[in-house]
């Protein structure tokens, strides 16, 4: 139901993003600032946990606590990568209740929108921007006019009421520009979870206060691959075979993979709980020769573990990233002998396809935009600090600066700026 309290002047920007989300205001003619999403942070980890015993709803940090400290119940992530699937409109049951999908996504934003208005007196400022990728569903504008239509609904229905929309690499783009004390054409490279955006934009103090910034915009592109799909291509290559992957049955074929490739996507796990999918992971005991392998995959599909696997591989995988050494998969808790780990080369080599894709559509962006190089690549969206990848765009574009900027704010607070 939309929210008729009264309104203060400003813009609120939202960042909803695959993995993680922000807020942040500005007031007319101010300086915008981050907003606590979550005690006194301004990050929040997109995801929701519905505890089954009390019925109550948990969100960010302390849903995925919940969920790893083993409270019964059942955890939400990358509801954002259902946005333009038909996926979106099937309903589960929670708390006694059929809802859809597209409704958990509104109960999120409700949560947002409810943090916000807590630091700004109780009152929601009159105008809401969302972040939205350069594209929902690659190459089907269809689905991608159905993905923002759905994600405006759910705005409204959180008490957003009617919101705007704007690109996220353009939002990154103008939250840089308010650090830059002279021109320059830049190209803003957003790694998040679930996509890669890129837009070439010239920036500087001679064009911030211009009404009309479309002239200033020479190139957008973007592709359906982010943190998410890194995940689950090291997931699939470094943790599946020990449940099975690719085993070699006593009929000499392969265990069926399907099961494999859906428990390492965070937002087709939770499928993964239902009777039925549980009963045909049971029927492939007989297509595995080394019943240890199925014993573990059945465990963690019982139990409801296939998000703290996930998870695993997530956190390992930023650990290798950040130390340039092997980090450690945590498994013991599945089976006390089990060891797995993620390499730099593990990173290069398992994300070489993902990452050619990525660095292709930046290229494409720039070259749309008439030039070589541009004259620097500004980085957010929190997959961007990935090791490998800021090689992979070294390699591309050699001669040009790569400049950090806020990983996880940086999309709101240019959001509230536009």
């Amino acid at each position: 139901m939309p929210d008729h309290s009264p309104t203060m002047p400003g813009t609120l920007g939202i960042d909803f993003g695959t993995s993680n989300s922000a807020a942040a205001w500005r007031a007319p003619g101010g300086a915008a600032r981050l907003l606590p999403l979550e005690g006194a942070a301004t990050g929040m980890p997109s995801a929701l946990f519905f505890h089954f015993e009390e019925h109550s709803m948990h969100f960010g940090r302390d849903a995925m606590k919940q969920y790893l400290e083993g409270e019964s119940g059942r955890l939400m992530r990358s509801l954002k990568s259902l946005l333009g699937s038909a996926l979106l409109q099937e309903r589960t049951a929670l708390h006694g209740k059929l809802v859809s999908y597209q409704d958990i996504i509104s109960l999120f934003l409700r949560r947002v929108a409810t943090q916000a208005k807590e630091s700004l007196d109780g009152r929601l400022p009159e105008r809401v921007v969302l972040g939205r990728p350069v594209h929902f569903v690659d190459e089907h504008p269809e689905r991608d006019r159905e993905a923002q239509n759905a994600l405006m609904a759910a705005a409204r229905d959180a008490g957003l009421g009617e919101v705007s929309f704007q690109l996220e690499p353009i939002a990154a783009a103008l939250d840089y520009e308010q650090r830059l004390e002279r021109e320059a054409v830049v190209l803003v490279v957003d790694i998040g979870g679930g996509t890669s955006d890129f837009t070439v934009v010239r920036l500087g103090p001679g064009h911030a206060g211009k009404a009309e910034r479309a002239s200033d915009i020479l190139a957008t592109s973007g592709v359906h691959v982010g943190g998410t799909d890194f995940d689950h291509r090291l997931s699939v290559s470094q943790v599946m075979p020990l449940l099975g992957y690719r085993h070699i049955g006593p009929s000499g074929r392969e265990v069926p993979s399907r099961v494999f490739f859906d428990l390492s996507t965070w937002h087709l796990i939770q499928w993964l709980y239902a009777p039925k999918a549980i009963a045909a992971a049971r029927d492939l005991r007989g297509d595995y020769t080394d019943q240890r392998l199925h014993q573990r995959l059945m465990r963690v599909l019982e139990e409801k573990e296939g998000h703290r696997l996930a998870d695993a591989v997530e956190q390992a995988k930023i650990a290798a990233s950040g130390t340039h050494a092997a980090a450690a998969i945590a498994l013991d808790w599945l089976d006390r002998e089990l060891a797995a780990q993620i390499t730099p080369r593990d990173l290069h080599q398992h994300l070489s396809v993902l990452l050619s894709r990525v660095v292709a559509c930046a290229r494409d962006c720039v070259r749309a935009a008439g030039l070589a190089q541009p004259d620097a690549i500004y980085l957010t969206g929190g997959s961007s600090a990935l090791t490998a990848l800021r090689d992979a765009l070294h390699d591309a574009f050699p001669d040009t600066v790569q400049v950090e900027g806020d990983l996880f704010g940086g999309v709101a607070t240019g959001l509230a700026y536009a």
